[in-house]
Parts: structure tokens; C-alpha cells; sequence
């Protein structure tokens, strides 16, 4: 992608649904041969490898713009091939719900974004005590269903959105067993998640919190259910609009999914003009000289979220004074840093925290897009930069950002994107 800075963006960008919600959403259509239809859901390359993975299991898809139906076939194959599930770690979560339809499931080890060590060990370890067997064999995971418990409890190691994702799913449907998942996620993705099974009829208290109840129930039956905005493609286009931002309107902006965002830019002098009733943020360019420097931490929900961490990054590296974020979810999340470098920025990394003294202005550079995120963070930091960037390997973005190129384009914003 060739970048010709500095841009201003103005006119009216739409959120579009989530793409965090909505792929475990899917993977958990595999426990019913009811139909499914999702709604807001985003055209992204992640969704598309889901939508791959689920006719490989059998089902039947039709898209309809932002809608998807999601059909069943008669009959679930629970192997799925390495080549779709490689490509991104939320194909995982289908592992134990085919091995609940089927008594056993084959399934690859995930691939996705090159931010450091996400082993699937939680998600193993917590199907283990509901009674599923893993053997890692060649690059697979194979399964075998054995009677669990009727009483469970699962404390995860960690609060990891994918762990507590796909054991609160698999769990719902062990007829006559009672489980409790503590130390659970409590991002709205997860939360998004539990209120669609529920409404499929499963019975899970304590959404939103820390511990979780499920109580197994015989079936699950299909709905109609609208996915919730992406809150990091929000996040994404607010910190844009506050580099280049002219009258920019940010529409179907969750607040409440953004708070520890709205709360870093009250901190640095810059506070989110958001209007509820319209769930739309407006935004302009913010004076960067008269603004505070900060020192902040990525951190589970609600805390700051390592997704959005690249974005403000690039922001921060044009406050004056020194600004410091410390790196808590994913340690090697800093790749993107070198490439701001290159295009003047000064930062430099101790440990898992990123030093960062404010410059006045970054320069176009040629620079590299090792994952999605960062490739949103040098994107933001091309259209502010003096000059041309090239990002490299940029394909990256189109998994995270609905149509990037089309949107940006309506408020102002030229690229030129080379396949």
C-alpha cells in the first residue's frame, strides 16, 4: 500500500460488526442443525477462512451483504485440513464442539498473527475436564469424548478470550453437567458469545463477569441474532481522526467497549466528543504540542486493550515529553516499533514496555507490516508522515478492517494498493 501524507479525513465512517465476536459465534453453530442467521457480520478475510472451515465440517453457507446463513447438511465431518485452520487461531474453537457432535474431532494447530507464544494449552486443559482427550500428533489435535462429571469447575490460568470462548461453548451442551469456569474473560466479545448461546436455549449465568455457569442442556436450537460492533476498528478510526481528523464522523461506536480508550485521551488533554443517543464519535485534529505525555499498560478487559496498543503508539510517538506503555497480554507485540523508527519516530523497548520520546513529525519510509494491528499503526502513521510510505505486507489489515480501502476513500483518504 503507497501512503502520500500528510491526509485529512472528513466525512462519516461506519463501524462495522465485530470480527472477535463473530467468529467464535460461528464456530458454535456446529452445535445445532438448526439454521443460523447472523447479521452485521463483517466481510473479512478471517470470516471468510471461518466460513471455509465450517463447509469442511459439512454445513451450508449463503451471504446475503452483511447477513450470513448458516445451514446444516445432514451430516458433521469433524477432521478438518491444516490449510484453512493455519491461517488464523480462532478456527480452533471448533475443535470441541465437533468432538461433542461426533465423539471425536482432527483438527490443526492454529496459525494467525506473528505477536509472540499463544499456546492452545488453556483451551486443552480446560476440555480435559469436560471429558474430552487430546493427543497432538504430526501438527493435529485429536480428540476423544469420554463421560465427564456431573459437577466441574475450571479455573483458567489466565483470563484468555479464546480458552474461556471455546470451553464455555463446549460445555453447553453436556447434557446433566454443571459447570463453573472462573478467572473467565469478561470482553464483550465473550459476553457477545453468551448472550448468542443463550438465546440458541442454552442455559449460562454470569455473563459479563469473571465466572461463569453452565448448566448442559440436550439441544440447541437455531435464532436470529445481530452481532455487536468491532470495537477496535472504532478504536482504530478514533485515534486516526485525532491525527487527522476535519469534522470526522465515527457511526455505531460502542462507549462502553471503549472506555479505558476515552479514558487515555481524557489523560493526554483530549477528550472524546461521544453522543449516545446516536452512538457516534466525532473527532477532529487534535493540537499535539499542548497535549500530556502518559505512561499506560495494555490489560484484559476493561483495561486497555493490546489490540488498540500499535494504533496509540503512533500517537503517542508525536506528543511532546515521554510516554510509556507497558506490553501485559501479548510480550512480543512491539514489531511495528522498528518500522516507526524508520520513519522517525524514537522509541525504544526495555523488557515488555515501549519507551517513547515525542517527535514533531514523522517522514514517509519504506516499512514492513508484520500483523494486523501493526499494519493499522503504520497506516495511521503514513497518512500523518510528510511523504510517501510503502507498506509492505499489508494484506495483514484486510483480516481486522471491513473494506478499509472503500472507506477511507469516502472520507477523503487516497491509497494506492498494489495486490
Amino acid at each position: 500500500m503507497i501512503v502520500k501524507g500528510p491526509q485529512k479525513a472528513k466525512g462519516t465512517l461506519t463501524v462495522s460488526g465485530s470480527k472477535n465476536a463473530v467468529l467464535p459465534i460461528m464456530g458454535a453453530s456446529l452445535l445445532t442443525d438448526d439454521d443460523i442467521e447472523l447479521r452485521n457480520v463483517p466481510d473479512l478475510a478471517d470470516v471468510r477462512t471461518m466460513i471455509e472451515i465450517l463447509e469442511s465440517a459439512g454445513k451450508v453457507i449463503e451471504r446475503f451483504d452483511d447477513q450470513l446463513i448458516i445451514k446444516s447438511s445432514g451430516n458433521i465431518n469433524s477432521e478438518i485440513p491444516y490449510e484453512p485452520v493455519r491461517k488464523m487461531r480462532a478456527s480452533f474453537n471448533v475443535y470441541g464442539p465437533l468432538t461433542l457432535r461426533n465423539g471425536y474431532a482432527k483438527v490443526a494447530l492454529p496459525g494467525g498473527c506473528s505477536i509472540g507464544a499463544r499456546p492452545v494449552d488453556f483451551h486443552l486443559e480446560g476440555l480435559k475436564k469436560l471429558g474430552i482427550e487430546s493427543t497432538i500428533e504430526h501438527g493435529f489435535v485429536t480428540s476423544k469424548l469420554n463421560l465427564p462429571n456431573s459437577f466441574i469447575n475450571i479455573s483458567l490460568p489466565f483470563p484468555s478470550v479464546g480458552a474461556t470462548e471455546h470451553v464455555l461453548t463446549t460445555a453447553c451442551l453436556l447434557e446433566g453437567v454443571n459447570t463453573t469456569i472462573t478467572n473467565c474473560a469478561i470482553e464483550p466479545e465473550v459476553t457477545d458469545l453468551v448472550n448468542f448461546l443463550n438465546k440458541m436455549g442454552a442455559k449460562i449465568t454470569g455473563g459479563g463477569t469473571s465466572i461463569l455457569k453452565i448448566e448442559g442442556v440436550k439441544k440447541l436450537s437455531g435464532v436470529k441474532y445481530t452481532i455487536i460492533p468491532d470495537r477496535i476498528e472504532a478504536g482504530t478510526y478514533i485515534i486516526l481522526g485525532k491525527l487527522i481528523g476535519e469534522k470526522l464522523t465515527i457511526k455505531n461506536v460502542s462507549a462502553e467497549h471503549l472506555n479505558s480508550l476515552f479514558s487515555v485521551f481524557d489523560n493526554i488533554g483530549s477528550p472524546v466528543d461521544y453522543d449516545e443517543n446516536k452512538r457516534e464519535v466525532k473527532v477532529a485534529v487534535t493540537l499535539l504540542n499542548t497535549l500530556n505525555s502518559i505512561s499506560m499498560e495494555t490489560a484484559p478487559f476493561p483495561g486497555f486493550p493490546t489490540d488498540l496498543q500499535p494504533q496509540i503508539t503512533t500517537f503517542l510517538s508525536l506528543i511532546p515529553g515521554r510516554s510509556t506503555i507497558t506490553e501485559t497480554v501479548f510480550k512480543s507485540r512491539f514489531y511495528h516499533i522498528d518500522e516507526l523508527n524508520r520513519m522517525g519516530a524514537k522509541i525504544r523497548v526495555e523488557d515488555n514496555t515501549a519507551i517513547i520520546e515525542g517527535v514533531n513529525k514523522l517522514s514517509g519510509a519504506p516499512v514492513e507490516a508484520t500483523d494486523l494491528r501493526a499494519a493499522a499503526a503504520l497506516l495511521i502513521a503514513g497518512l500523518v508522515a510528510e511523504g510517501e510510505t510503502i507498506i509492505s505486507n499489508v494484506d495483514h489489515i484486510f483480516r481486522g478492517y471491513e473494506n478499509i480501502h472503500e472507506k477511507l476513500e469516502q472520507v477523503g483518504i487516497e491509497l494506492i494498493y498494489e495486490k
